[in-house]
């Protein structure tokens, strides 16, 4: 058996293992458990910490040596791991990569918790496509750019990753599956442990699927019985229990049909159950022939045909990659995919031939020496050692970092599928049901042409959809235009029949702000036509209106045009207009204690002093940045919460903020965090100060559970927001409003972190 701790040493004192973990029941869970406790056992001076992904809520009975669980689906769990790693002065992190442990679009969930680690990471590859779908291959492409060095198993493995995800040889170790030490003795030995005395025993084991192939070996008995009648083929391990989850153990039963069918249910063994290392390598020994009847060639590792070469079996097995490699040079058998005729016909032949499976057996034990688990956690640490030394060694030519003050860590990955969901060939809806989109509320301006900014900063950061996003809600919001009017209606419903013939003074300011966005912004002259005429058409009715807030949105937009078409009047004229009346309502309301331009606070309040800077910035116009600058900073204040770290708290919905009065505290919304985050980057535009860096950043951890309730309004999961906070929940509809307000706060702080510095560090 494995033998016990030596006197091998290290530099490296703490190591986190990241994957599954026993005695959850999968192959990972298996792998990693096994190589966090051999590195434990050879290298007694280093502390191994494992931290395994859960697939159900309630978790497992884990030992002392896990330290944190991730929840598969919860892209938090992760970002906390990463804090959890870096408290606990983890020296290196050993991540096992596979596509279905993790959660997100081909296990994208793991890679916020790469980008945030600041220690080196050595990850195990378990699969390695040829042919990877579009999202596998950014995942696996991004796990190796993030990995200072990548362990394969198969001299396959290696070769897939040069050629195909571009990955430098120099970075790659090639280490075996390891595997149990076990002697090599004669199958008789173990038999009785079965009630399998006198028998010639066939083997498969591994949790059960459908792309197992058992079906082969059944259908191949008959033929194998007519010539040896005291077969018996045992078939070890329980249901995978995805499988168990979603089909029950309607595989389990159509074999034992088929044995029943064919005649041979005497002879075929089920042991369903998930068994021990100690019962492994039992029914191992027992095993006379060990059969891996697999129906996928693009296996690059297989645990269960590891085990079985290294104790010294006669294998016989289908052709995928792994089998080609571990079995050439006569150390074992390979039949074609899905022929039980032939595989009958090999299992006869080695029966028949001693001394050929002898000498398979032979050969399989001699090249199992160089897998077994203390020879592999020896590579392993090697491999870590010299990570460790290149991470803090070698400065890669243009590597930079930024120093948190000033990049304080990753922003959530761009999810974009919950505002598809949200849309149609009309336009964006309004309203959803929890995720569903609700028709009978149907479709308003407002939500279009906040969908409309969103699509031209996308187009800013590159983004592919970005145009016909953009295309689809220009569309609208000209179909909303009454040229008779003026102005922009709002409500449509289902059927595509406007509800009004005009909409309110704050969806007009709005869409005009969205319009003036995409003049100012996009690179697209295919928008610019149809943008432009409704611009212009649109700006006067502006006039019109009595509302601080759609002045607001407005002077926004006109700031945004106006950054290419300076030389415009009648924009000019009505910025100037604009803005000396939001100045004028300020300069009336301001008192020393209610520094605002009216008697309540309400919705989008920082739109106000947002407007007012940038008019300031650029007419120039001192009196306004200063009473911008002013009643933004009394804002962020009003909108801190007293208690330790002073998290935002917008003001609520159910009752606003009147002077005097009690200040609402819920429902709190998403547009508010939106606006805050919007305002404090152009103050931190403007000013070049730092604190409104970080009071954007407040602003938008609101939307990731730093709030009242500690609660996520964003959901990872749909790419969506929910609509907002209440006293005692989130509010679970994810609504466009709520969406395209998420949305429009990320991708402006993605816009400004790609404008930031970098500040470069010296090796």
């Amino acid at each position: 058996m494995e033998h016990s701790s030596t006197n091998a040493t290290s530099t490296i004192s703490r190591i986190g293992f990241i994957g599954n973990y026993l005695p959850r029941q999968c192959g990972i869970a298996t792998f990693t458990t096994d190589l966090c406790e051999a590195i434990a056992a050879e290298y007694g001076g280093t502390t191994c910490i494992a931290l395994p992904v859960n697939d159900i809520e309630t978790g497992y009975a884990y030992p002392a040596r896990v330290r944190f669980e991730l929840a598969e689906k919860d892209i938090d769990s992760y970002l906390r791991a990463a804090d959890f790693l870096h408290t606990n002065n983890v020296d290196l992190v050993c991540l096992q990569h596979e596509y279905g442990i993790f959660g997100g679009r081909a296990g994208s969930h793991i890679l916020p918790l790469l980008r945030e680690l600041r220690m080196p990471i050595v990850t195990t590859l378990h699969t390695i496509l040829q042919n990877p779908n579009p999202d596998q291959r950014r995942a696996l492409e991004e796990v190796a750019a993030l990995s200072d060095r990548l362990v394969v198993m198969s001299k396959r493995g290696a070769e897939f990753l040069q050629e195909i995800y571009h990955v430098l040889p120099e970075k790659i170790d090639l280490i075996p599956h390891g595997i149990p030490d076990v002697p090599f003795v004669d199958p008789s030995f173990h038999k009785d442990l079965f009630g399998v005395e006198g028998k010639i025993v066939l083997l498969s084991f591994g949790l059960l699927s459908a792309n197992k192939g058992i079906e082969n070996v059944i259908a191949a008995l008959p033929a194998i019985l007519a010539r040896y009648p005291n077969v018996v083929y045992i078939v070890v391990g329980a249901t995978h229990p995805h499988v168990m989850r979603h089909e029950g153990e309607t595989y389990r039963l159509s074999l034992q049909w088929m044995a029943q069918e064919k005649g041979v249910e005497g002879q075929v063994i089920f042991y369903n159950r998930f068994v021990s290392l100690e019962e492994l390598v039992n029914f191992i020994g027992a095993a006379d022939i060990y059969i891996t009847p697999y129906l996928n060639p693009a296996q690059i590792v297989s645990g269960t045909l590891a085990y079985t070469l290294g104790a010294g079996k006669a294998v016989i097995s289908t052709p995928y990659w792994y089998a080609e490699e571990m079995l050439a040079e006569e150390r074992g058998a390979l039949v074609p995919f899905r022929d039980p005729a032939a595989l009958a016909e090999q299992v006869i032949d080695l029966l028949d031939n001693e001394p050929k499976r002898h000498g398979m057996r032979k050969r399989a034990y001699l090249h199992g020496r160089t897998m077994i688990w203390p020879q592999v956690a020896r590579r392993y640490m090697k491999s870590f050692e010299r990570a460790r030394v290149e991470r803090w060694h070698f400065t890669p030519p243009g590597f930079t970092v930024k120093a948190l003050d000033t990049y304080p860590g990753d922003l959530p990955p761009l999810k974009l599928d919950h505002l598809r969901h949200m849309a149609d060939e009309t336009g964006m809806l309004q309203h959803a049901i929890f995720t569903v989109p609700n028709y009978h509320e149907g479709y308003c301006t407002d939500d279009n042409a906040r969908a409309l900014m969103v699509s031209t900063l996308l187009e800013e950061l590159g983004n592919g959809e970005a145009l016909e996003l953009a295309s689809r809600y220009l569309a609208f919001v000209w179909y909303a235009f009454n040229a008779e009017t003026g102005r922009f209606r709002n409500f449509m419903d289902y059927q595509r029949r406007w509800l009004e013939a005009g909409g309110s003074d704050d969806c007009h300011g709005r869409t005009l702000c969205a319009l003036g966005t995409v003049l100012g912004r996009s690179n697209t002259p295919a928008l610019h036509s149809m943008a432009g005429w409704l611009f212009e058409q649109a700006l006067p009715a502006i006039l019109d209106t009595t509302s601080p807030r759609a002045w607001a949105f407005s002077l926004i937009g006109i700031h945004e045009y106006l950054q290419r078409f300076a030389g415009d009047r009648m924009a000019g004229q009505v910025r100037e207009e604009l803005s000396g009346r939001l100045l004028a309502l300020y300069q009336s309301h301001r008192s020393d204690q209610w520094r605002w331009y009216e008697e309540v606070l309400t919705y989008c309040n920082a739109a106000l002093p947002h407007a007012l800077l940038m008019c300031g910035q650029s007419m120039p116009n001192k009196a306004m940045s200063e009473a911008g600058l002013e009643s933004l900073m009394w804002l962020a204040d009003l909108q801190r919460a007293e208690e330790a770290g002073g998290h935002f708290v917008p003001i609520g919905s159910n009752g606003f903020y009147q002077q005097g009065g009690k200040r609402a505290r819920f429902d709190q919304q998403p547009v508010e965090a939106q606006a805050m985050v919007s305002a404090c980057l152009e103050a931190a535009r403007i000013t070049g100060d730092k604190r409104w860096r970080k009071e954007a950043r407040r602003a938008f951890e609101w939307f990731l559970g730093r709030n009242d309730l500690n609660l996520p309004i964003y959901d990872p999961m749909t790419g969506g927001c929910r609509d907002g906070l209440h006293p005692d929940r989130a509010n679970e509809n994810q609504g466009a409003e709520s969406t395209l307000a998420f949305l429009q706060a990320l991708l402006e702080l993605r816009l400004a972190d790609n404008a930031l510095p970098s500040v470069e560090v010296q090796s």
